[in-house]
């Protein structure tokens, strides 16, 4: 049997919110080169002020502004360091209570060794050069390293301009592994087929294909090459624009359900206006160039209409 089929994956995107009054003169703070807190109603001051005071559930109102110096509460050690982490070399994260604060803050310390950290350690901020009114505008260092004075303000605007939204990248990284069934699948798409399973009780077949028949719960061991035409069953137009979008809109995804299949294909509708697709549409795989086939659906650019008259709803309405 030949051997399962694996890739990496990263599953990514960019995270836009508000800040809202107190998240946003926290980050303001950041922006400036000036560590914001937020006094509770208990007279405790939380770094970073929460939008809630967690005892009354009152709005938090009342601001603090403290000193870039602090102590470590406790912390961790990472060895090796993942895509996204402050640094791409080891380092400590650590809880920081900033002096004057009652609530310690998570945050990274740059130090070279887990030697150089220790519970009780006075820390201070080292400022990013270029600020932008997020986290990262910021680590921090031992206490006794020498620092120079905080650079003006980062290139976002003026320091009287609040900031009122951030983005945040959001990534996981994960090492897919298919089954031999779905290894099947993508070889066959290397060689320009298009391969799904028959389950041998009910004769459904599924595609992309499955280990086990959802249906009766029986292995799908019999491998069936399907045709490259089918039908629309249902579709949405795409016409929000979005990071990474390597198509303008409108455009069309669809659900295709290939001729001699029982479970609908997703993929792009092209080659017809956005508002002309329909369903029961007939279309058809139009393929890469040969020279670019790799094992992925990608292999199939997308589907167009073949020009034949529709599908009766009859026919597929068992498959919406």
């Amino acid at each position: 049997m030949s051997r399962t089929l694996q890739a990496p994956v990263t599953v990514a995107f960019d995270y836009t919110r508000s800040t809202g009054p107190v998240l946003g003169r926290f980050f303001t703070g950041l922006r400036d080169a000036t560590v914001v807190g937020g006094r509770l109603s208990d007279g405790r001051v939380a770094v970073p002020p929460p939008e809630y005071d967690p005892i009354s559930h009152q709005a938090v109102t009342e601001f603090v502004e403290l000193p870039d110096t602090g102590t470590v509460t406790s912390w961790t050690w990472v060895s090796e360091p993942v895509a996204g982490q402050p640094f791409d070399r080891p380092f400590a994260y650590a809880l920081i209570t900033i002096d004057g604060a009652d609530v310690p803050w998570l945050h990274a310390v740059d130090v070279s060794s887990s030697e150089e950290i220790e519970t009780g350690m006075k820390v201070r901020v080292k400022w990013a050069e270029e600020r932008t009114g997020a986290v990262t505008d910021l680590t921090f260092v031992p206490d006794s390293v020498g620092l120079d004075t905080p650079p003006p303000s980062g290139s976002s605007g003026s320091t009287s301009d609040p900031v009122s939204r951030i983005v945040t990248p959001v990534s996981l990284d994960y090492q897919y592994a298919a089954s031999p069934e779905e290894s099947s699948f993508f070889r066959g798409l290397a060689e320009g087929r298009i391969l799904g399973q028959r389950c041998p009780k009910c004769q459904k077949v599924y595609v992309p294909p499955r280990g086990a028949c959802p249906t009766d719960g029986v292995p799908t061991a019999e491998e069936i090459e399907l045709s490259h035409v089918g039908t629309v069953t249902t579709f949405c137009v795409v016409n929000v624009p979005f990071l990474g979008q390597k198509i303008k809109p409108p455009y069309v995804s669809a659900y295709v359900l290939l001729d001699g299949a029982d479970i609908a294909l997703q993929h792009l509708i092209l080659d017809i206006p956005a508002d002309e697709v329909r369903m029961g549409m007939r279309v058809k795989a139009v393929w890469k160039p040969r020279d670019e086939w790799v094992t992925s659906i990608e292999n199939i650019s997308h589907f167009a209409p073949t020009d034949e008259p529709d599908a009766d709803f009859d026919s597929y309405k068992h498959h919406l």
